[in-house]
């Protein structure tokens, strides 16, 4: 008999690449696979019977602001309870490495999602991956660099253009945090922290990016009328680096733009003939972030889900707000600011459009600070699963998870991660396809999701029946440079 540490027997197992389901038992040792298929031989310390239920890699949030929450509340229960293993942090320009706030000053719009002036104590990216690790959190963490964390870092106001000298120390930070494993280079060139920056400065940042084997992800300069401009932009700046490019949460934004996803999905299309690009999409029509004046539109419902000068208003619209106060909407948010929202400003036509293009991947972009969050902190992959799989029958089980797993791994580096397959760490997440569904909604947006059975990070059992284990067993994931064992055609498949 052979030994192993864990043995799931009985599973219908979703490995990751698309391909339909197969039964197998898939057996775990020192936390990788070692074994997959019919293991009458094996014997294990845990055996699972899975009882028909379905195996598939630990699913990868390729964006979110888990920054700092993963070293304050590194139970990290949010994602554990959705069956993701794996968070990208540092996304839409914002990250907290390497990060050096002036002193008695706090973080700028957008950083302050990420916590207040305590929060970003990394002056490098080597500090924060030696705080992941030493915060042991209960899922593995891969980090982006952020541009606008990069121009606090250097610029006296984010007004304006970097000069030539604040660019050139922006990429000395940059080119620490790639020697330090970063995957690349974030923007969120629509945030007026960033917005003054101009497409030269972003091209000469993402210059180093190319010899690290490194990528651009970009929360574009608007995601409103003039989006095909800033899809452009996005993919010049991919072409001038010679880098993969992922246009963070792609969607429609603002009532005036719906219906233009198909042009949309052109323009990324027609851009993936001659270069890698690709997307993320949450499966929300409604986004959240801070309070942004600009897209303050009376047609469209706003929740305050948390302002500095008036917390009591958190829960309640900018319409309730602006008529209890009796002043126009843009008024109130003038006073409520510095603040969050959730805007429903998203046709769910265009955002399912979106969200089953090949070329998409699953994101969250959930606001862990947040006092009542967006609930796609809590829902967004079982509600891919359950929903628009399953019950409205967008794309296949399959291709939900690929969404989730294989297709995010090749784009990001991560070499051993996002398959079911031997030799491959074992991020695993058991489910069962007929329940599984998220539960969180916008009036009661922090529960825990259905259907999700078990989730190992690293091999170790994190999370079963409706809670954690206790285990922690998540690491801090570098950028893997790509080899000469990669499956290069696999690779171009996934980006065109």
């Amino acid at each position: 008999m052979i030994t192993c540490d864990t043995l799931i027997r009985n599973a219908r197992v979703l490995d990751g690449s698309g391909a339909a389901e197969h039964a197998a038992d898939v057996a775990i040792e020192g936390g990788c696979i070692r074994a997959i298929g019919k293991l009458d031989d094996y014997l294990a310390t845990h055996e699972i019977d899975a009882k028909g239920k379905v195996l598939a890699p630990g699913f990868i949030d390729v964006h979110t602001h888990d920054d700092t929450i993963v070293l304050r509340r590194p139970q990290m229960l949010p994602k554990l309870s959705q069956g993701v293993t794996t968070v990208i942090v540092g996304n839409c320009g914002i990250c907290a490495a390497p990060v050096r706030l002036a002193p008695a000053s706090g973080p700028p719009d957008p950083m302050n999602l990420l916590g207040d002036a305590a929060d970003f104590h990394y002056p490098t990216f080597a500090s924060y991956v030696e705080a992941v690790n030493a915060a042991e959190p209960a899922v593995n963490v891969a980090a982006l660099t952020g541009h606008t964390s990069l121009r606090n870092n250097h610029m006296d106001r984010l007004d304006r253009a970097a000069t030539e000298a604040e660019v050139a120390a922006m990429r000395q930070d940059l080119q620490e945090a790639l020697d330090h494993g970063s995957l690349g280079l974030s923007t969120g060139l629509a945030y007026l922290s960033a917005n003054s920056a101009t497409t030269d400065e972003v091209m000469a940042l993402a210059e180093p990016l190319a010899a690290a084997g490194a990528i651009y992800t970009t929360h574009m300069r608007t995601e409103t009328e003039a989006i095909l401009n800033a899809m452009e932009e996005a993919f010049q700046i991919g072409r001038h680096g010679k880098i993969p490019v992922v246009i963070s949460h792609l969607k429609c934004a603002g009532i005036n733009n719906w219906g233009r996803s198909e042009e949309v999905l052109h323009a990324l299309e027609t851009a993936r003939e001659g270069q890698r690009v690709g997307c993320d999409c949450y499966p929300y029509s409604a986004g959240s972030s801070t309070l942004d004046l600009r897209q303050v539109d009376e047609r469209v419902k706003i929740m305050i889900t948390w302002s500095r000068p008036h917390p009591e208003m958190a829960g309640k619209t900018l319409a309730e707000i602006a008529e209890i106060w009796a002043v126009t909407q843009i008024e109130a948010a003038e006073r409520l600011r510095p603040a969050g929202a959730i805007y429903h400003s998203i046709s769910e036509e265009d955002m399912r459009r979106i969200l089953s293009h090949p070329a998409t991947m699953i994101g969250s972009d959930g606001l862990p600070n947040d006092p009542m969050p967006h609930p796609r902190l809590w829902g967004t992959f079982p509600r891919v699963l359950g929903r628009y799989s399953r019950e409205y029958g967008l794309f296949s089980m399959a291709e939900a998870v690929h969404k989730m797993t294989g297709l995010p791994a090749v784009r990001f580096g991560l070499m051993d991660r996002g398959f079911v397959r031997v030799g491959y760490r074992a991020d695993l997440v058991m489910f069962d396809a007929n329940t599984v569904c998220d539960t969180a909604t916008f009036e009661e947006p922090q529960q825990a999701a259905t259907g999700i059975e078990s989730v190992w990070v690293n091999g170790v059992l994190s999370y079963t029946s409706g809670e954690a284990t206790g285990k922690r067993a998540g690491t801090f994931l570098p950028r893997q440079m790509r080899n000469m064992n990669t499956n290069i055609e696999m690779e171009k498949q996934q980006w065109v």
